[in-house]
């Protein structure tokens, strides 16, 4: 097996931002899920929209795309792109017993939308739990998780299940 070597980690060990300006330009898109694990008379309260602090899906949805634009600013390695989509849904599932939350994140440019759609999922769930949190302090986050990317070298790829 060929060794693999980390791309944010300089030949001196020191961390440091990837150089695309060699890559070609192309079509990125990448989903990423998570889930916010509360009980069932607060996933009814979020339905109905009767949540003390308001309505929990839309506003969870709004943070998650805000958080998208600016991922350069929270994650010190990442390029600031300029992101042509960016959509983040949320839904109660009552038998999963989760708020459920995707987040999709295009971009034409040199390097994937990955961690944009990452920051999407993970700050629309940490919302949901702000919101919820007098309601259901032992709600759960996670799994975050990359679902598929598309775009760049290395093609296309799905999380299987």
């Amino acid at each position: 097996m060929e060794e693999q070597r980390l791309t944010h980690v300089g030949s001196d060990g020191r961390a440091s931002m990837v150089d695309v300006g060699g890559k070609p330009t192309t079509e990125r898109r990448a989903v990423a899920e998570s889930r916010v694990t509360t009980s069932l008379e607060v996933l009814q309260l979020i339905e109905r929209g009767d949540a003390p602090k308001g309505a929990v899906l839309s506003t969870a949805e709004i943070a998650g795309v805000q958080a998208a634009k600016r991922t350069a600013e929270l994650i010190p390695l990442c390029h600031p792109l300029a992101l042509s989509r960016v959509e983040v849904y949320c839904s109660v599932d009552q038998p999963a017993g989760a708020v459920l939350i995707q987040a999709e994140v295009r971009c034409t440019g040199q390097t994937g939308v990955e961690m944009e759609a990452l920051t999407a999922a993970s700050v629309a769930a940490l919302t949901v739990y702000d919101m919820i949190k007098a309601l259901d302090r032992a709600a759960v986050i996670g799994p975050t998780q990359l679902r598929e990317k598309s775009g760049g070298a290395s093609g296309t790829w799905r999380r299987d299940g």
